[in-house]
């Protein structure tokens, strides 16, 4: 497929006004799933699992399976309604939308419609530079997640050129709560990064929340990111397009870039956009074309006749209410002011998405400065190598500890950077590295006053620099020392050891 042509992104933004929304799905960590009592594990259990072991009966659509909601899962939804700012109806109720889903048995998909569980809300997103952004929240609901196809056969792993599908059904029936926004208007140039910040303000809201592990990658999140583009001068909406499935901040952020950018230069050029979804394709930073997009009315709605509605208590609702944690931006201006940092300091930590392994590493008794240096500097180092994310590299307790070992001067900081490999490669704890290794800081007097004499013998000159005054030369023998020692001797002992030899 030839690649799109793509109008220069500020010329767009002269053009055309860019109108957004976004329908983000959040799976929920419950013990089963929505309405079965089929195990529903935690990531690492769920990716281990054989293929289609997760699984119940009504997972499959067998004949006679009944759905029975996961109390749960209504709790969470209520309190993620919430923290969006939205009412909770005193009544709601499940439907079934009725779409071909080769990976749902039942051939429908139990949702909820024109009765949502949490509606008329807002959420308050701040950018890279503090500016704030109210986003207006339509509404947020219940339904059950699809499985899983894998084609194969093909060169690409994708449905085209495959020559059959398998079907996993231990995602089918995990609990979602999607949240859909209202229309939102004047973003401008700002349309990418708004995006962006809305989508890490949800995993923010919901990870503090404890409802979801949140992480794109693994699609505990998962953002559909619709797009139009309205001509200067007139009030009319444009055709939009709904990007689906995008698995990063960065992939979202992209992802509405490049849909402006192609839209402005196909309506420029007197064409017209279509109503579809589009796929992105996060090696090119492209989307294709997916299907054209469905409205309410093909879905065929009507009340799911197997399920009452949802009727929380008042006193339920108020319990949850009362059991909110901060919201996140206020709880990032406060742990800024707390741990002293600048603005660009905190940057680092909130946009790589490190705030709570850093919290958590403080609370396990490095100090916010450390903390900070390691998650930002060496690990996420190691990560960008490996390709992984930074916080399942290694526990906040493993690098307090580490650092532990740096202060009580067991380790130096290049011997700290060998250990933290050892951890992060399953060698164990720091302190078991440490030992295994054999990489603690030498400072046996007696070992350190043997290198001296050799390296005072290679450089026989340097001890009359020192005894002359000349107190820098001592460097030269320090840095022999630690060479010889592979970097494990105490630095700041040879230079004591040295200085006192200098004034016998």
């Amino acid at each position: 497929m030839a690649a799109a042509k793509l109008m220069d992104f500020d010329k767009a933004l002269e053009l055309f006004e860019p109108v957004l929304g976004f329908e983000v799905h959040v799976e929920l960590n419950t013990n089963t799933k929505m309405f079965s009592d089929a195990p529903n594990p935690a990531n690492e259990a769920y990716h281990a699992a054989e293929p289609n072991t997760l699984i119940a009966p009504v997972d499959l659509g067998l004949p006679g399976s009944l759905p029975v909601v996961n109390e749960t899962a209504i709790r969470s939804s209520i309190s993620l309604g919430l923290a969006l700012g939205c009412s909770i109806a005193e009544s709601s109720r499940f439907a079934r939308k009725n779409y071909f889903y080769p990976d749902l048995g039942k051939n429908y998909q139990i949702s909820q419609y024109d009765e949502p569980i949490a509606y008329d809300g807002s959420v308050e997103v701040e950018l890279e530079d503090g500016t704030l952004i109210t986003i207006p929240i339509e509404r947020a609901h219940m339904e059950e997640d699809a499985g899983k196809l894998t084609h194969m056969g093909g060169a690409t792993g994708r449905i085209q050129g495959a020559e059959y599908s398998l079907v996993d059904y231990n995602r089918a029936g995990v609990p979602l709560v999607e949240i859909v926004t209202n229309i939102i208007y004047g973003t401008e140039h700002r349309a990418p990064e708004v995006s962006k910040a809305y989508v890490q303000a949800i995993r923010d809201i919901v990870r503090g929340l404890g409802i979801s592990e949140a992480r794109l990658e693994r699609g505990n999140l998962r953002c559909d990111a619709n797009v139009s583009l309205r001509r200067r001068g007139t009030d009319e909406l444009g055709t939009r397009t709904e990007t689906k499935n995008v698995n990063s901040m960065r992939s979202v952020e992209r992802a509405v870039r490049y849909e402006i950018q192609r839209q402005a230069q196909i309506l420029a050029d007197g064409g017209t956009i279509t109503q579809e979804t589009r796929h992105w394709h996060e090696d090119t930073g492209t989307t294709s074309p997916g299907r054209p997009k469905s409205d309410a009315d093909d879905y065929r709605y009507f009340p799911e006749p197997d399920l009452l509605p949802v009727e929380p208590a008042a006193e339920l609702i108020e319990e949850l209410r009362a059991a909110l944690p901060e919201q996140p931006v206020a709880r990032r201006r406060r742990l800024m002011t707390e741990w002293g940092f600048t603005d660009l300091e905190f940057q680092d930590v909130r946009n790589g998405g490190l705030l709570e392994v850093v919290e958590a590493t403080i609370t396990a008794g490095a100090t916010p400065a450390t903390a900070r240096k390691w998650w930002t500097g060496e690990i996420t180092r190691i990560a960008n190598t490996q390709d992984q994310d930074a916080t399942a590299l290694i526990s906040p307790e493993n690098v307090a500890a580490l650092q532990r070992l740096v202060d009580a001067g067991t380790l130096t900081d290049k011997l700290a950077r060998q250990v933290l490999e050892g951890v992060i490669a399953g060698e164990g704890t720091p302190q078991e590295v440490v030992d295994a290794r054999g990489l603690a800081v030498v400072s046996d007097d007696g070992a350190l006053i043997a290198a001296i004499d050799e390296a005072l013998a290679a450089q026989p000159d340097v001890m009359a620099k020192i005894k002359d005054g000349k107190v820098q030369a001592a460097g030269a023998v320090i840095g022999a020392v630690m060479k010889a020692m592979k970097g494990q001797a105490d630095a700041a002992r040879v230079r004591e050891l040295i200085l006192e030899r200098a004034a016998q």
